[in-house]
């Protein structure tokens, strides 16, 4: 099997394995506990803590260990929320970007149904990009909230979940948390979280970005992002699942959402895992030293595996961000070469197609005949637009979830979207809120790069897919 779903999970690396079996089995011990195996486990805990803060750039006090990437952006989410809205009863607003995962969306939708917050989900430009001045409106007051900038289809604004009875009075300091993700899991989009950073600061507003899925390829320096806030899972760096954490800029007021023996500096409760802090520890450093040289390779794959698609799958369309400098691109003869960083930015949206057509602003879909489209521009922070490992299409004229049964038959394993969203038959609300029509958005598919991946596993996937698309569109049988 050729599995190209890292963004869903990726396998648990032997070097991590080994950190923590220690802690699983004779070294056991309860970090809380005074005896010698518990103070044993408490020195292994603040010892991972420590190289995990080196990492990020952070003080060792600002780590906060959490059971996962779900867990540590709820308590991101609402426990900045709710602790600033006690120090400061006006600030009564959360700003989310509209295609954050589903952690941090629910959480703010829940501050608004169950603790009178205002909810505002930010619309992002047809690549998945928010824009600067789109968050600084939403930042200024209430009123400029409901006139944003809209930067993506014409029929596309803020949507707004407010509690009957709601504050709505301008006042440019109500905004209690905003969070925008790093990079997005399902059309890989890499947001400028300086730049938005930035703006944030000049309003006192904390801003909260989910790395999860832009550990291991994007830098986490949390003192160049400039953020207040940062969550991560490890699951996806190559620990077992149940362990992420959540970093917190010093001074950043925080109400835990688990009561118990006040663990973690009284910031969340709960037993330790111990061999969980130690595999996220490990798995980060490696994940670090090895970033530039495998975010580079991924890349080089990931323009291969986009290349490959599109000119071998007529009408296919890539979502998001386009990596590619699309002069001399894929309607010359292939992908631009790929760096770390990708090609200089262009502001335009990219477009490679044969025979010359456009990309229609109620389907984004390519006209008929042979043609290769690309959805998204090729702006993002510091020329990052996408991340290394992601590549995302709609297949127009068939159904996402039948092209994963039938690549599975072939051999490959990939993902419609997000796996967190499991068994959810509505179409992403990532791509809806790129202006993609639902019905569109139903032919998505995901495929995501890890370390494993080699040319031979793209090659043959590209292949793949290319034979179910012409099968389900009735061309030839499998």
């Amino acid at each position: 099997m050729i599995y190209l779903d890292h963004a869903a999970t990726t396998a648990p690396r032997r070097e991590v394995l080994e950190a923590m079996w220690p802690w699983l089995t004779g070294g056991f011990g309860n970090a809380s506990s005074h005896h010698e195996r518990g103070q044993r486990a408490a020195r292994a805990l603040e010892d991972a803590r420590q190289r995990v803060a080196a990492v990020l750039g952070a003080r060792p006090g600002e780590i906060i260990f959490t059971s996962g990437g779900t867990e540590a952006d709820n308590l991101a989410v609402k426990g900045i929320a709710l602790a600033r809205r006690e120090r400061q009863p006006s600030r009564h607003r959360v700003l989310v970007s509209a295609i954050e995962h589903d952690a941090v969306l629910e959480s703010a939708r829940a501050l608004a149904r169950h603790d009178g917050f205002e909810t505002l989900e930010l619309p992002v430009d047809p690549s998945g990009a928010l824009s600067p001045d789109t968050f600084r409106a939403a930042l200024v007051s209430d009123d400029a909230a409901r006139t944003l900038p809209d930067r993506a289809a014409p029929s596309r604004g803020v949507a707004s979940h407010a509690p009957p009875g709601s504050s709505s009075a301008s006042d440019p300091t109500t905004v209690a948390v905003a969070s925008v993700m790093l990079a997005n899991n399902e059309v890989g989009t890499v947001q400028d979280i300086r730049a938005l950073a930035e703006i944030a600061a000049e309003y006192g507003v904390p801003l909260h970005t989910d790395a999860v899925q832009a550990t291991g390829t994007l830098p986490l320096n949390v003192e160049d992002l400039g953020v207040a806030a940062l969550t991560l899972a490890g699951h996806k760096i190559g620990t077992p699942p149940g362990i992420g954490l959540l970093w917190l800029k010093r001074g950043t007021p925080l109400r835990p959402l688990l009561n118990g023996g006040g663990h973690e500096r009284g910031r969340r409760s709960g037993t330790s895992t111990v061999a969980g802090a130690v595999s996220l520890a490990v798995a980060l450093e490696l994940a670090e030293r090895e970033r530039v040289a495998y975010a580079a390779r991924s890349t080089a794959l990931r323009d291969r595996l986009i290349s490959g698609i599109l000119n071998s799958v007529p009408d296919a369309i890539l979502t998001g961000q386009d990596p590619r400098n699309v002069v001399g691109g894929l309607g010359n003869g292939g992908a631009t070469p790929a760096t770390p960083d990708g090609p200089a930015a262009s502001a335009e949206p990219a477009v490679s197609v044969d025979p010359p057509a456009s990309i229609t602003s109620d389907g984004l879909i390519p006209p008929a005949g042979r043609a290769t489209a690309t959805v998204g521009a090729t702006s993002g922070r510091n020329g990052i637009t996408r991340l290394p490992t992601n590549a995302s299409f709609c297949f127009p004229g068939v159904n996402g979830e039948t092209v994963l049964v039938d690549l599975q038959n072939l051999g490959v394993l990939v993902s419609s979207g997000s796996a967190c969203a499991a068994g959810s038959s509505e179409p992403s609300h990532v791509l809806t809120a790129l202006g993609i029509p639902a019905e569109l958005a139903t032919t998505s598919v995901r495929f995501s790069l890890g370390r494993e991946t080699t040319e031979a596993h793209v090659d043959s996937a590209v292949r793949a897919t290319a034979q179910v698309i012409a099968h389900l569109r009735g061309e030839h049988a499998l």
